[in-house]
């Protein structure tokens, strides 16, 4: 798989030059401080690993469980933190971004925890292609929730030891967002897990999916706070924000660098 991953590569990176200037663009304004030439290895490095990406994510559909647990892992403290809020029976709201391989590390979840694992998403405009990523993703026992429906539902399952994820990095429309500054830009950021982490006062927990090497991800976690309902407003989305953005700082080429994140300006008010 990884031999043919490298064959796309070569297509889309030299041959279509598939959002290239979207993602030297991005990178640029990011990293302000780095040079030319280590803004252009960085691209390089993330279009070698957007591709495993994307087979990777199809792999899922034919994966074994005993494959799927051997090549997406938990560290010992996100396997500690997940097992004691557990045994308190607490549920918990994940907040994580498209940082590594989010796909397995949800499927990875749902077959190591004791929490039922419900995942907020957007149904995609094509129908079929919808109802594939569907299948695929509740594969090993995840379940989906559109996003539209996030409070209803997550209330209907309060009985339910469950987690429920937020991939909390995409864009929303500039008037309804949170703003701040991330990467150095003025960035939108979805309102949508504070104010229901408030709303349900279920603790927060923000999870990376880090990529150990070629086909292996370790998935790590850390509570970022246990008790929402006492926190200012804007203090849960900095936090996952930010932690977020020290992840990227570390390791740049596993964020999704190929989304267009800063297609919205700040009106000034």
């Amino acid at each position: 798989m990884y031999f043919f991953s490298s064959l796309v590569y070569v297509i889309l990176y030299y041959l279509l030059g598939y959002r290239k200037k979207v993602v030297l663009e991005n990178l640029r304004n990011a990293f302000p401080e780095k040079s030319d030439m280590e803004i252009r290895a960085i691209r390089k490095r993330f279009f070698h690993y957007l591709c495993d990406l994307f087979l990777e994510t199809f792999k899922t559909y034919t994966v074994s469980k005993r494959a799927m647990k051997r090549h997406c892992f938990f560290n010992p403290a996100a396997k500690t933190l997940f097992a004691k809020l557990a045994e308190e029976g607490k549920n918990v709201i994940i907040v994580m971004g498209h940082y590594g391989n989010w796909e397995w590390g949800g499927n990875t979840f749902s077959l190591l925890c004791k929490h039922q694992l419900y995942v907020i998403y957007h149904p995609l405009a094509n129908k079929e292609f919808d109802q594939f990523m569907y299948r695929m993703r509740r594969r090993f026992g995840t379940k989906l929730i559109p996003m539209k429906e996030t409070f209803r539902d997550m209330l209907a399952h309060k009985g339910e030891l469950n987690a429920t994820a937020f991939i909390a990095d995409q864009t929303p429309q500039p008037q309804n967002a949170y703003w701040t500054r991330f990467l150095n830009q003025d960035t939108p950021v979805f309102r949508g897990p504070e104010l229901i982490a408030k709303k349900v006062n279920y603790p927060v927990v923000y999870v990376k999916v880090s990529r150990i090497k070629r086909g292996y991800y370790e998935l790590c976690a850390e509570m970022l706070c246990e008790d929402p309902s006492k926190t200012k407003e804007g203090e849960i989305t900095e936090m996952h924000t930010k932690r977020l953005e020290k992840d990227i700082i570390s390791q740049p080429e596993f964020w999704l660098w190929s989304h267009r994140r800063w297609k919205h300006k700040r009106v000034a008010i």
